[in-house]
């Protein structure tokens, strides 16, 4: 699957936090039909084997939907499941051995905050990058903060489409206008609401001009 801009309007990226019993099926289900552009699934503290039936789950989900699914991090689980593509961080597999493991038509995304890494990565065959924390997150505390002017040089620097992540929500989803972003990675104004499909409806409402 090739990475269309459209598919990166609102990004949801999973976290069990917030299941409370729920099984995470149920859950990006609800994100899908509110008008989640694309998943990623997002597992720090599962087994291989429990975070390989779990993806396997959702990408059928996902392919239901025909909404892209993204692996974070795990590469080489991306690759045994044939996911649509996996996304790494900064201190995760360098982008173009990830590039070269999954091959040419896999959706490769890389997490930047600075205008040299995304320009790095964007050269190692990036398709999209993630640029955060641009608000104060709890969802991952390690995230270095990425100032909204830094941001739109981000954007700048790269001809490939930039997402931004990092304690969005919609009350301050607007301050992103005029960036120059493709879209919005949420975690928690998607995951951790009462009502995950009126949070997603209403993030896809307001995230659909920011990249106008």
């Amino acid at each position: 699957m090739r990475l269309n801009k459209k598919d990166l309007i609102l990004y949801a990226v999973t976290d069990r936090t917030w299941l409370n019993g729920r099984k995470l099926y149920g859950d990006v289900e609800k994100a899908i039909r509110g008008g989640a552009t694309l998943i990623q699934l997002r597992e720090k503290n599962l087994t291989h084997e429990e975070f390989k039936a779990e993806a396997l789950e959702i990408q059928q989900l996902c392919k239901k939907y025909s909404v892209p699914f993204i692996i974070n991090d795990d590469v080489e689980l991306a690759h045994e499941i044939d996911a649509d593509g996996v996304h790494v961080g900064q201190d995760d597999m360098e982008a173009g051995n990830v590039r070269n493991l999954i091959g040419s038509e896999k959706i490769l995304g890389v997490s930047v905050q600075t205008p040299e890494q995304a320009v790095l990565a964007e050269s190692k065959g990036a398709d999209y990058l993630g640029a955060g924390a641009v608000f104060h997150t709890n969802s991952k505390l390690d995230a270095a903060d990425v100032s909204h002017e830094v941001l739109k040089k981000i954007c700048e620097a790269v001809k490939i489409p930039v997402v931004a992540i990092g304690g969005i929500n919609a009350k301050n989803i607007n301050q992103l206008a005029g960036t120059g972003i493709a879209g919005v990675a949420i975690i928690s104004a998607i995951f951790a609401a009462d009502d995950i499909e009126k949070s997603a409806r209403e993030l896809r409402n307001l995230s659909g001009d920011l990249g106008q």
